[in-house]
């Protein structure tokens, strides 16, 4: 909570107010736009926009004012500086659901001076950015879907603004648009432009519930802005090279075009002449990456969330050690979204990790070195759109001579990998370095920028850069020298000290003065009246000039102003000089951020208490996954957590799809996901917490985890855990690997236990997809039975796996012991469980006595193997299979004799005495059969 005496006061008279209402008056209505007002000193913000930022910042609504009286009255806040950044952040970089815009001016004019969306962060990056780095770069896209009967065709654009690049796609998707989901995650969306009439129809709310899932910001736009002419025209314009390739490229697509026409006029790309030029244009395939949802992000903590306890709580918190400025970090978010699908490019990233792990001292030398460079990425935005200044231009230059120190580590290296090393960065290195590149810009800056001055925080040309500023230099110098002489030559005349008695001073008001304390002034007070100017008598002495002190300060001011204005143009020709080296900049900053997040990766596996090894890859189509040993990497990160590895071997044609049951709070969750958490950290080149880890390469993580509900659209938790299934059962393959946490309990046991029934054995028999699947439901563990077949069809590759739980006899207390085994759990542990969370004695009493009455009546026809006869086990009043066929056969007759009975023509008392009759002969066999004893 802000004190309210910490608000800037609203200081308005009431004929500025009223100039200001009518004004906001004419705003056009925007839900979305939070609008901000500078008043130079502090912010203001109005209406609905108050009330919202009082609630949502300020946590009350007594920092509302009310500007204007009556009807006419406007709730107000006003804004701090500092509380106007946290706005401006939590509404471009966290949420998105707002715009935000700031208007200049007074009275009744006002403009608007700047404008951002969380896609879009235009002018407010200043602003964002001013003292913290930034971690992602955000990305626009834009889709027009087209409805088919036989599905949907999308057409997809997008921008990033950071990067400068346009891509286009266009891919067939189903009901559930799973394709856009995961290109939206991968590309790491911030923003959707769409037509505005495709709200409208029931597909496009599916549309919308993708975009919302994904954090997306959904803007509709005009259908007329998605058009196409002069596409290619303007492509032209921003595209580097030559027209003919934007050309070919454009015309393969029938429907992206228009989505990128309305990106350009919307980013107002066009707008700006340092955009020309400077894109680069690509076809964006889905296949190029792993495929990950939303559902599967959120499952496996990939990216960071508001809600995390540490930074360790998300992959991305874990494995970002980067030292650059913001370049390293938001390369590690790119690849986090985009894992490799090549097993020769996750193994050239794995072998650089691997040098850099083997040779410490390399990896230490090469971060020091990386701590020193700035963000170049951000840098060279700030040149090109002529927003920079000489500062930007120095930090460039302490970036570029820290490369010679960063190649000769690098030439220090003589491992096994010295031959990619050089490859990767050694000979770009010295490309980049030579005389007509990095050196050339080097030696500008070194003459042409005053280092010297640089201690005292002052970016200034040097005076020998450009003879005109040195004959400046030298006339200001001079004019300093007569100066001087004079202030000595009138303290002798006055008999005054120098500096102690008569002071020179140097003012805004009056230029070059003298000045002497109050008490010196009678001594001299008949010189001061006939040889001098008295400017002005204070408390701190008395100001005077004379002619010769006047003239020669005014001579001074006008050097200073002709130094100040020749420095500006000489820093505007350097500027201009730098822009010269984008592309060199471009490709060194590609280079070191990759540099930065492959050292954080090696850092990370040799600074864990256990340390993590390199994992063997293969294509997908071959090999197994086997992780032995294998650890959560953000669990056992957490300082409480003593953590208890596990091995998973997922075996083709033998444990491809493993049923984990096992107690609740046993570590089933954990297992599953870790394992999905291996091989995504594996696929972006990562070593992996495990103690051996052999890999074969998934195209996309599908994981069904934990219930969210999403009760504000009106869909359940288990609609949504359906939702999420069907997206599963439609878009997965057998190159997939499927996580599913607890499915169909939403719903009554039956209904649910034959959703997961269904469902296991369609993924195990269509799928085929290596799948992890936890469950409470113990029947489903007979699909693994070697006896299971279902329907004609015989289930292979089905194994089982329990999380450990020991159960002291003496007391019945619960231990977790947190190792997965084979074989299935043969208890259910729901009310140690609830013991544990110290339910009242009574209500566990109840409980087991419920259960136990329950257990007697289960179906037990589908567990049919000899688990059952485990002492201890839930079902150790079932009965043997031979059993069950003996009183199935009395059942048989009873059913048959009874069905035989000619009751239409029996009378009521005659039909009663047969059927007690046929009960009496049942009941007679059941006494030496358990099966049909639990029928009386």
């Amino acid at each position: 909570m802000v004190e309210e005496n910490k608000l800037p006061e609203l200081k308005l008279d009431a004929k500025q107010a009223q100039g200001f209402l009518s004004f906001f008056k004419t705003l056009p209505y925007d839900p979305r736009a939070v609008r901000i007002f500078d008043r130079r000193d502090y912010y203001t913000s109005h209406g609905e926009n108050a009330t919202f930022i009082a609630m949502t910042y300020y946590h009350t609504t007594t920092a509302l004012r009310q500007l204007g009286g009556g009807a006419d009255g406007l709730s107000s806040v006003s804004i701090n500086k500092n509380m106007f950044e946290t706005i401006a952040r939590d509404l471009l970089l966290e949420r998105t659901d707002h715009t935000l815009e700031l208007y200049e001016g007074s009275g009744s004019n006002w403009r608007l001076a700047k404008s951002g969306t969380p896609g879009n962060l235009g002018s407010f990056e200043d602003v964002l950015f001013a003292n913290n780095e930034m971690q992602d770069s955000p990305v626009v896209v834009a889709l027009i879907p087209n409805f088919r009967e036989s599905g949907c065709t999308v057409g997809l654009s997008y921008i990033d603004l950071t990067k400068r690049i346009i891509g286009l796609a266009e891919f067939v998707d189903d009901s559930h648009f799973t394709n856009v989901e995961s290109a939206l995650v991968a590309l790491g969306c911030k923003e959707c432009l769409l037509p505005a009439e495709t709200g409208k129809s029931s597909e496009c709310r599916t549309l919308h519930d993708a975009l919302t899932r994904c954090g997306v910001m959904l803007t509709e736009r005009k259908k007329s802005e998605f058009k196409t002419r002069d596409l290619v025209q303007d492509l032209g314009r921003l595209v580097k090279g030559s027209i003919e390739p934007v050309r070919d490229l454009v015309s393969g697509f029938e429907f992206a075009p228009g989505a990128l026409g309305a990106l350009l006029s919307y980013a107002e790309l066009l707008a700006g002449e340092s955009n020309y030029g400077n894109y680069t244009i690509r076809r964006y395939n889905l296949d190029s990456y792993m495929r990950l949802d939303s559902a599967a992000m959120r499952a496996l903590n990939v990216l960071e969330s508001k809600t995390d306890a540490n930074k360790n709580f998300s992959l991305f918190g874990l494995m970002n050690r980067t030292c650059t400025a913001g370049m390293g970090k938001r390369l590690l978010h790119m690849w986090l979204k985009q894992p490799l699908l090549d097993v020769n490019e996750i193994n050239s990233r794995l072998d650089l990790v691997q040098a850099f792990v083997e040779d410490t001292a390399l990896r230490q030398d090469l971060r020091q070195h990386l701590k020193r460079i700035s963000d170049i990425e951000r840098l060279m935005r700030n040149l090109e759109k002529k927003r920079a200044g000489l500062q930007h231009i120095v930090k460039l230059y302490q970036s570029s001579i820290r490369l010679p120190y960063i190649r000769s580590a690098l030439e220090r290296y003589d491992g096994q990998f010295s031959s990619l090393i050089k490859e990767k960065y050694l000979d770009p290195l010295e490309s980049l370095t030579d005389d007509d590149h990095l050196n050339k810009f080097v030696a500008l800056v070194e003459a042409s920028v005053d280092l010297d001055q640089l201690e005292n925080g002052e970016y200034m040309i040097s005076p020998n850069y450009d003879p005109a500023l040195s004959a400046l230099k030298d006339e200001q110098e001079s004019l300093e020298r007569q100066i001087h002489n004079l202030h000595k030559q009138t303290a002798n005349d006055l008999d005054l000290p120098q500096d102690k008695g008569l002071k020179l001073d140097k003012g805004t008001q009056f230029g070059h003065v003298f000045r002497i304390t109050k008490k010196e002034e009678p001594k001299i007070r008949k010189k001061l009246t006939t040889q001098f100017i008295v400017l002005e008598t204070r408390k701190d002495g008395v100001k005077f000039t004379n002619t010769k002190l006047k003239k020669l300060g005014d001579q001074y001011q006008k050097i200073v102003e002709e130094y100040k204005n020749c420095q500006k143009e000489l820093v505007n020709r350097v500027i201009q000089t730098a822009a010269t080296f984008s592309e060199v900049f471009e490709s060194l900053a590609g280079m070191l951020s990759e540099l930065d997040v492959l050292l954080s990766f090696a850092d990370l596996a040799s600074s864990c208490p256990t340390p993590y090894t390199r994992p063997d890859i293969s294509p997908s189509d071959v090999g197994d996954i086997i992780l032995e040993g294998s650890r959560h990497p953000c669990v056992e990160a957490q300082d409480w957590v003593n953590f208890i590895p596990n091995d998973c071997k997922l075996v083709r044609g033998k444990s491809w799809f493993q049923i984990i049951t096992g107690p609740n709070m046993g570590g089933k969750s954990t297992f599953i996901r870790q394992v999905g958490v291996n091989i995504l950290m594996a696929q972006v080149g990562s070593f992996v917490p495990c103690d051996k880890a052999s890999i074969s390469v998934r195209d996309c993580i599908f994981a069904r985890v934990g219930a969210g509900d999403c009760q504000l659209r009106g869909v359940s938790t288990f609609m949504q855990e359906m939702l999420e299934t069907a997206s599963i059962l439609k878009g997965a393959t057998d190159k997939s690997l499927i996580i599913i946490d607890e499915l169909g309990r939403g719903t009554s046991t039956y209904d649910g236990f034959g959703l997961a029934w269904a469902i296991c054995e369609h993924l195990v028999q269509v799928i085929k997809a290596p799948t992890l699947f936890a469950t409470h439901f113990h029947e489903l563990t007979a699909l693994a039975d070697e006896k299971a077949e279902s329907h004609t069809k015989h289930i292979v590759g089905v194994a089982n796996y329990h999380v450990s739980a020991h159960i002291d006899s003496s007391n019945c207390k619960l231990t977790m012991l947190y190792k997965v085994e084979p074989g299935a759990c043969d208890q259910s542990f729901g009310i140690h469980v609830a013991e544990f969370a110290n339910f009242p004695k009574s209500v566990v009493a109840l409980a087991r006595e419920k259960a136990a009455e329950l257990e007697d009546f289960s179906p037990n026809a589908i567990f049919s193997n000899d688990t059952a006869e485990k002492v201890g086990s839930k079902r150790k009043r079932s009965c043997d299979l031979e059993d069950m066929s003996r009183g199935a056969a009395h059942a048989h007759r009873f059913l048959k004799a009874f069905s035989d009975l000619p009751l239409e023509t029996m009378d009521l008392k005659e039909a009663l005495h047969q059927v007690s009759k046929l009960k009496n002969d049942l009941e007679r066999d059941a006494a030496n059969c358990r099966w049909l004893k639990q029928f009386f």
